[in-house]
């Protein structure tokens, strides 16, 4: 039988060996290169020859065998940075950027009330008022508006139809109990017949003896805010905490600073006193317009009992549109507003901005429901053409308000 040789097999290379951990690189260069090359391992360092050459057929290296490397992987370009540099850290940039935003949206606020602060007219000293009612569980503001012509020329006084009639008188007055239970709004017609207490005077400190029978404006021309609380309280039972009062032109101007002050008129009317001109229909009021609306008692048959339903309005629409984001997180309306009402807004001396701002909400939120409106319960007529307060009625509403109770009470007139 012939003997086959059989061809000898290759001897097969043996797989490079497995290093059990990898050098450390310093910057790229291993010591040990020659023996890294020697023993085939690809250190990615090229002496002369151009990274990442054509590779050939089947992923290996071109003919040439030039350019043994890939880029060391401690040196691959990252997306967005050099090559080597780290990745952004954008969670830590949002962060950053919120703290910075935070920190000056604060420093905002608290400047802005650090100034209106400062321009707070805090007049009016209640402690001056002797014998006054006790606390009750509502805080209460009496909202007056003077015809004040105090700082406007003689061209403002004829376009804002004021007159020229020296000092000032109160044109308006209403008691704000901001409640748990709901906010009241009450107005009390100047010409309410009520009864002028004795009262300490607030620039005298003399005693004087009560007046008797009086309309409740002549309290206010007497002696001024102080005994104009203390007849409110007298009368009413009820205690005043806080005192807000402003004239014709602080009035105006707050208007014109908010770009005006939208309104729904139900019913047309003229007055050439006030120089009020309305059609029905929504409208937005300017300045002028605005204070010969609230201002307006000749047009209508019930004569001061309309117009304090129109002041009451007009104050609701106003206060909803100033207590807004829109006007109070933007610096372009709120500073002008600001510096239009606080210049010609008297208060008493413990009414913080804080205060003025809840009184502000109070009456917003009455205009959205939250709350009620209404005259102080009238019963008739009185000497002088005065009106004559329905007392059991007002008793009971002073109760509720004063025990934080849901307003019951109403008013026909």
């Amino acid at each position: 039988m012939r003997h086959v040789r059989r061809p000898q097999v290759p001897p097969q290379q043996q797989p490079y060996p497995q290093a059990q951990q990898q050098p450390q690189y310093d910057q790229g260069y291993n010591p040990n290169f020659t023996q890294a090359q020697a023993s085939g391992y690809d250190s990615g360092y090229s002496s002369g020859q151009v990274y990442g050459a054509p590779q050939g057929p089947g992923g290996g290296r071109g003919a040439q065998g030039g350019g043994h490397g890939t880029v060391p992987p401690q040196y691959s370009p990252r997306p967005g940075g050099a090559p080597g540099s780290p990745a952004p850290d954008w969670r830590r940039r949002i962060k950053v950027g919120s703290a910075v935003l935070v920190v000056a949206v604060l420093a905002w606020g608290v400047g802005t009330y650090a100034w209106a602060s400062s321009q707070m007219r805090n007049e009016v000293d209640l402690a001056k008022v002797i014998e006054r009612p006790a606390e009750g569980d509502c805080t209460t503001y009496l909202i007056v508006g003077s015809d004040s012509r105090e700082g406007m020329s003689a061209e403002e006084k004829k376009k804002l139809h004021t007159g020229s009639a020296e000092g000032k008188r109160t044109d308006s007055m209403m008691i704000l109990a901001a409640c748990s239970s709901g906010n009241t709004m009450i107005s009390l017609p100047r010409d309410s017949w009520v009864t002028i207490p004795s009262f300490v005077g607030s620039e005298s400190g003399k005693q004087y003896g009560a007046r008797g029978g009086s309309k409740l404006n002549a309290a206010y021309a007497m002696d001024g805010p102080e005994l104009l609380v203390r007849t409110v309280e007298y009368n009413t039972g009820l205690r005043i905490d806080h005192y807000a009062e402003i004239g014709f032109a602080g009035f105006a101007n707050i208007v014109d600073a908010l770009g005006g002050v939208e309104m729904n008129i139900e019913k047309g009317f003229k007055d050439k006193k006030s120089g009020a001109d309305f059609q029905a229909g929504q409208q937005t009021l300017n300045g002028e317009q605005a204070l010969a609306f609230v201002r307006t008692r000749y047009a209508f048959a019930e004569s001061d009992l309309a117009r304090t339903k129109n002041q009451q309005k007009f104050l609701s629409a106003l206060a909803n549109q100033a207590a807004t984001p829109g006007t109070i997180l933007n610096p372009f309306t709120l500073y002008p507003t600001l510096g239009a009402g606080l210049d010609t807004l008297i208060v008493d001396k413990d009414m913080s901005l804080y205060d003025l701002a809840k009184m502000f909400f109070a009456m917003k939120g009455i205009s959205g429901g939250d709350g009620k409106s209404m005259n102080i319960p009238i019963s008739g007529g009185a000497p002088q053409g005065s009106l004559k307060w329905d007392m059991p009625k007002v008793k009971q509403l002073v109760k509720e308000i004063q025990n934080d109770e849901p307003v019951t009470v109403t008013s026909d007139r």
